[in-house]
């Protein structure tokens, strides 16, 4: 037995639903019992938290995140601080989360450009970006129809930029 006389139902079963049938408010329509009445009053108002809830517990912070990731959140966390009693909590972590994948992007996205640009495949280097552009269509009748490859020895193919080196 529950508080007051009121059964627990699965005491001694597996977690389940504890509405049982009264979750359907059909169900509660079409009759319940005094028993039944005492049993769902009782779940309702287990159902408001005390006023202190949601408890922060710093522990379970440190627990669930490591140390490096506790590092690269602090100045976030630090910057939206001065903001929740502004605009709340739940908009502030919101606005945290979005703010942090912002900024993930643009980094991932000027690495990318950086890396596109400086880093391409050349004769001084075995890894890298390997471009290689498409030659324009030119039908008869087009002004530069004849135009024929810049390429005129066997040399020019596949030199990756050797020819222009300094060197």
């Amino acid at each position: 037995m529950g508080v007051k006389g009121v059964p627990v139902i699965g005491e001694d079963s597996n977690p389940m639903s504890i509405q049982g049938r009264l979750a359907r408010e059909r169900e509660r329509l079409l009759g319940m019992t005094d028993e039944e009445r005492r049993w769902r009053k009782q779940w309702v108002k287990d159902q408001h938290l005390s006023p202190n809830e949601p408890r922060h517990v710093p522990e379970i912070y440190r627990e669930l995140n490591n140390p490096i990731k506790r590092l690269y959140k602090a100045p976030l966390d630090k910057a939206f601080s001065f903001t929740e009693p502004y605009i709340g909590k739940h908009l502030n972590q919101n606005i945290r989360y979005i703010t942090g994948k912002l900024f993930m992007i643009t980094y991932a996205a000027i690495f990318g450009v950086y890396w596109v640009k400086y880093h391409t495949n050349d004769w001084t280097r075995v890894t890298g970006w390997r471009m290689y552009t498409s030659r324009m269509k030119l039908l008869p009748g087009d002004p530069e129809y004849p135009r024929t490859s810049p390429r005129t020895k066997a040399q020019d193919y596949g030199n990756q930029n050797f020819k222009n080196s300094p060197i």
